[in-house]
């Protein structure tokens, strides 16, 4: 069995790293605007913004594309190696768990358990690093954030988190990304595999000559709904995620179930999904791109995606 696995067991990881960076070359401004949304439309001082484009066009006239890039250094570090995590850990487990025997279709019982152990260990990597993308993303724009007590760079950011809450300080949130992260990947994987497997009954019978094009379809369609299952289905734990991580009191509740009741006696449902419209935006393009990118680069590292 280990013969199965074992010798392309570090490519697998190494296809993750380039999803991660394809991820958020297509998705951080998206995530800047619905990190802005998430912060203003669910407290009580501040700005309210109208929706995505609203906030999309302040962000423009103040600062810049650029702006739209606050915190792409902790997003580019964090999602490479979380994605390469995800995707190697994932890839591993389910052959684990198939016991090397090739499946005639998806197994629920195989891809659930593996997405969500992988989803449950990033989690780990994720949270300091969403931590410090966070607080720098709510400067800037209509910040709630005293300049005096801002940040200069993400690095700015980390160092006074640390030295002032200390090295669990960075993992604030801990609990709400560790439910995020493996509910929602269990959603990711399922959708994707099913959507790629039907669609690949589908097609079987395409022209060998356009095989590549038709994969790179499948990707983009399987990934990109993947994304956007994921989100909706988990998007009212990241709002808490995001409310634990910048809140500035320290004594606030960690507890992303008492949040979110918080925000909807404050502001109802549509509290608790805030952010949607350019979460959903970026989930397509952004989980598409994510696919296709560990897809190529698994074909061309001489793995095949069972």
């Amino acid at each position: 069995m280990e013969e199965s696995f074992k010798p392309s067991s570090y490519k697998e990881y190494v296809a993750g790293l380039f999803a991660g960076v394809a991820t958020v070359i297509i998705g951080h401004p998206f995530d800047t605007v619905k990190v802005k949304l998430q912060k203003h439309n669910t407290t009580v001082h501040g700005i309210t913004y109208r929706n995505g484009l609203h906030c999309t066009a302040r962000i423009l006239a103040s600062e810049g594309v650029r702006g739209l890039y606050t915190g792409a250094t902790p997003s580019f570090v964090g999602m490479a190696f979380e994605s390469s995590l995800l995707f190697g850990i994932y890839s591993q487990t389910k052959q684990l768990l198939q016991g090397g025997v090739q499946s005639s279709g998806p197994q629920p019982q195989v891809i659930i358990p593996s997405a969500a152990f992988g989803g449950a260990i990033i989690s780990f990597v994720l949270c300091p690093s969403e931590l410090v993308k966070c607080r720098m993303q709510i400067q800037g724009t209509d910040s709630l954030v005293p300049k005096c007590s801002g940040y200069s760079s993400s690095i700015d950011c980390a160092l006074k988190t640390i030295k002032s809450d200390g090295v669990t300080g960075a993992f604030r949130g801990g609990s709400a990304t560790l439910l995020r992260e493996s509910v929602g990947n269990a959603v990711f994987f399922s959708v994707y595999e099913y959507v790629r497997y039907y669609m690949h009954l589908q097609l079987k019978t395409g022209s060998s000559d356009h095989s590549s094009l038709v994969d790179m379809g499948i990707g983009i369609l399987s990934g990109g709904l993947g994304g956007v299952a994921f989100w909706s289905t988990v998007l009212p734990l990241d709002v808490a995620k995001t409310i634990i991580q910048t809140a500035p009191d320290r004594s606030y509740s960690t507890n992303p179930f008492q949040v979110l009741n918080s925000i909807y006696r404050r502001a109802g449902l549509r509290g608790c999904y805030a952010g949607l419209g350019p979460t959903i935006a970026r989930a397509f393009p952004a989980n598409a791109a994510a696919i296709v990118t560990w897809e190529l680069a698994m074909k061309l590292l001489g793995i095949k995606n069972n």
